[in-house]
């Protein structure tokens, strides 16, 4: 798993989250959107959660790059950016799940599963205009 977040406490916070599962291992971890290609491409992560406010070029973009060059990662947005519109955008950039901030604590794993499962997660209280599968 590869873990891009610019804000160096949240990334580790994550991080920590997702080691205290012993099936999930983090390959790496990047703090902004070009690192995060550069590592997609070379690491070849199964997933990736991945901010969209970073320094370079945003997540939206760096999701777009990842899936011309990484087409088999899962990519799941972790972001604190909540509006309809963004979560289409990300949606349609190539993510299968879109994580708020203040509840990857408790759903993280569970939007993991979902991704790895080929299903579509999104937190809860998100809507996307282009989608009416919600994860409840």
């Amino acid at each position: 798993m590869l873990v891009v977040e610019d804000h160096d406490p949240f990334r580790r916070h994550i991080c920590a989250i997702l080691e205290s599962n012993p099936h999930l291992q983090v390959i790496g971890t990047s703090d902004d959107g070009p690192k995060a290609v550069q590592q997609a491409i070379a690491l070849q992560p199964d997933i990736i959660l991945l901010d969209i406010g970073l320094p370079g070029i945003n997540g939206l973009e760096a999701a777009r790059q990842i899936r011309e060059a990484c087409a088999q990662a899962k990519i799941i947005f972790l972001t604190q950016e909540s509006s309809p519109e963004v979560v289409d955008a990300a949606l349609s950039a190539g993510a299968l799940g879109y994580i708020i901030k203040t509840n990857a604590g408790s759903e993280v794993f569970a939007a993991i599963e979902a991704v790895t499962k080929g299903q579509r997660f999104l937190s809860r209280g998100l809507d996307s205009p282009s989608l009416s599968l919600r994860k409840e």
